[in-house]
């Protein structure tokens, strides 16, 4: 009798410590979540993420806040999220920058984008767009290939900033084309294209988030599509691949992380919540506005994907002898 009562105790008390945490996940969400956004407001990271948190909100009925963390290429608002607590309060929008490139671009960050979060899974990619001003010489990418070789050096190309998806992508261009540009970095993608729709700058790499309209509205040229194949809203636009510079796919994603140590029904929770928000009509029309596709799968997809993205890009990045430190 008295080794059934300790036996039953010790039950009790296992089932007393197990609790807490059982309760927390089975109660999930109970109070709001902040989803930290690594650049300004008005963006397209900043945009889709509102969008993802006005679909989500409804299935998990707890508002979404966005927290917008700009600076230090990601680097401020991915340390405060490796730091959080792993409880499922505090989530990120994360792509290339923090996923494929500053590991290689700065000598030492403060956390790991491999280790110190949890992969929650992918929201969307997008292609980025070799443009030129409508004036240039160059009508296709053949021409604007050889009007490089012929002028090695003297043809400037701008982009966002050192160390941005548009500066890498024409980077992985000149090293697989063998030519040579010049870049010119600006404080953002305004101030570039703005630059190259008035033909100050002949041309950059632009992704379609903020380019499409002026694409269509004939303010600049797109000479070639850095995907695997062809985007529906520029059906006559051809791929790098197609227009003669094959293995040169540029473009960037998006997905979503935790703080490392998230708990698996957590984990799969919120990629179930992610998954079907991509599939909704909101999601779907502001994505197709962007010029994104959908990326949707599981939590080692994504962390997969990143993973094959960050050696891809870290060739790229040693090769060009980029850094931002």
């Amino acid at each position: 009798m008295q080794r059934r009562h300790l036996l039953q105790n010790a039950l009790a008390l296992a089932g007393a410590a197990a609790a807490p945490g059982a309760f927390a996940q089975a109660d999930y969400p109970n109070q709001p979540i902040r989803w930290v956004v690594p650049y300004p407001a008005g963006g397209g990271t900043d945009v889709l993420a509102r969008t993802m948190a006005e679909a989500m909100r409804g299935p998990l009925g707890q508002q979404i806040v966005v927290d917008n963390r700009p600076g230090a290429s990601t680097n401020i608002g991915a340390q405060m999220v490796a730091t959080a607590k792993p409880d499922g309060y505090t989530l990120m929008s994360a792509d290339n920058a923090l996923l494929a490139y500053n590991e290689h671009l700065f000598s030492k960050l403060p956390f790991s984008p491999e280790k110190d979060f949890t992969y929650i899974g992918g929201l969307s990619r997008f292609p980025l767009a070799l443009v030129v001003h409508p004036g240039f010489a160059a009508k296709t990418l053949k021409d604007f290939i050889a009007y490089a070789k012929a002028n090695p050096g003297k043809l400037n190309y701008a982009s966002p900033g050192n160390g941005s998806p548009h500066h890498l992508a024409m980077e992985m261009f000149k090293n697989r084309t063998q030519t040579f540009l010049t870049h010119i970095p600006y404080r953002g993608a305004a101030p570039a294209l703005q630059d190259v729709m008035g033909g100050q700058v002949p041309c950059m790499f632009l992704d379609l988030a903020a380019g499409l309209p002026v694409i269509q509205a004939g303010k600049v040229r797109a000479l070639a599509i850095g995907s695997a194949r062809r985007v529906a809203a520029l059906p006559d636009v051809p791929t790098l691949a197609e227009a003669g510079v094959p293995n040169t796919e540029v473009y960037a994603f998006q997905g979503v992380l935790a703080p490392a140590g998230l708990p698996a029904a957590l984990t799969t929770r919120l990629n179930a919540e992610i998954n079907q928000a991509l599939a909704t009509p909101a999601v779907a029309k502001r994505m197709q506005d962007f010029g994104m596709e959908a990326l949707p799968g599981t939590p080692e997809q994504f962390r997969a994907m990143a993973r094959a993205e960050s050696r891809r890009w870290g060739e790229t990045i040693k090769a060009a002898g980029v850094k931002l430190d």
